[in-house]
């Protein structure tokens, strides 16, 4: 079977090729607009075109059957752009709905799109996770530039019977290699400074790196993941601080959290304008993934504490010295 990966040189594109080129049964083209790291014995890197309307991918895309798209305009805390939905519809509507009619009119047999748990919204209510077949209600313009995407490409492809979609959309995605929030919270749990979290209840659903690209190559072959969009998680939902707890012991370290009354952190939000950070740190996002369970008879792989464990064993983090 002959893959497309887009995005390639990413966080999860560089891990979804090699785990594609360990396996005899695979090839894959990996595809990226920069030469990015090496790739494994076997994999072809092709160059692509610009992500948008007027992208050629015809030359990339002759004998492929599958293709996921990784390739987006990824959200950002302080987007500069002076319209951004204009540039999210630009790159992650657009573009990716050139690639899939290309793909169609290709003859590739299945397109899997990466989306966003953000397609959902960006909270959860108590005990109420999102379910993969709930209404949509994106609340930002990454989340809106998602979901018209998926949109556009169920219905390309309604019409017809030669190619199959298949939406993934996970939440905060971590692993050896993660960068930003998730990489600062790991030296957050290890420094020995005392953080105020360590009365944070909420719960969160996290997804490891190499669970996700379990399910994506699952959803590139699984005959009952045709046409249906899957929730992806770990399985176990955290709260923050049990979530710093996990991060130090995994770097060898105790975590030294301060039970501060959530309250008195809002109020400090409040304060500082910080209130957005205090909602993806002490706020509800929980996904229902039984859907993928019992459709597609997957279940995740890796466990969060071995997940953590390699993410640190990657980044030569543990039992470093505090700093």
């Amino acid at each position: 079977m002959k893959w497309l990966v887009t995005g390639a040189s990413g966080f999860v594109g560089q891990a979804l090729v090699a785990r594609l080129a360990a396996d005899p049964e695979h090839t894959v083209r990996a595809g990226s607009r920069s030469s990015g790291s090496a790739l494994a014995d076997g994999v072809a890197r092709v160059q692509v075109p610009p992500l948008d309307a007027a992208g050629d991918w015809r030359a990339v895309l002759q004998g492929v059957d599958v293709v996921v798209h990784l390739a987006a305009r990824v959200h950002v805390m302080q987007d500069r752009a002076q319209d951004p939905l204009a540039e999210f519809r630009r790159v992650n509507v657009q573009g990716s709905l050139a690639l899939a009619r290309q793909a169609l009119q290709a003859g590739v047999a299945r397109f899997v799109f990466v989306s966003s748990v953000k397609v959902h919204g960006e909270a959860t209510e108590p005990g109420r996770p999102f379910h993969a077949d709930d209404t949509a209600h994106p609340q930002d313009a990454y989340g809106q530039s998602k979901l018209e995407a998926e949109t556009g490409l169920r219905e390309l492809a309604r019409g017809s019977s030669s190619m199959q979609w298949v939406i993934v959309r996970p939440p905060l995605v971590y692993g050896p290699g993660v960068r930003a929030n998730f990489r600062a919270l790991a030296r957050a749990a290890a420094s020995g400074w005392p953080l105020p979290l360590g009365a944070v209840h909420n719960r969160r659903s996290f997804v490891a790196l190499d669970n996700l690209v379990d399910l994506l190559v699952l959803c590139g072959t699984h005959s009952a993941a045709a046409n249906q969009a899957f929730l992806v998680s770990d399985g176990c939902d955290l709260s923050t601080t049990e979530l710093l707890q996990r991060l130090a012991r995994a770097q060898g370290r105790q975590a030294r959290l301060w039970p501060v009354p959530v309250a008195v952190l809002e109020w400090g939000a409040r304060l500082t304008g910080r209130h957005a950070m205090l909602q993806r740190l002490c706020g509800n996002l929980q996904l229902d993934i039984a859907k993928t369970r019992a459709l597609l008879g997957w279940a995740p792989p890796l466990a969060v504490d071995e997940a953590l464990r390699r993410m640190v064993a990657a980044s030569g983090q543990a039992g470093a010295a505090p700093k």
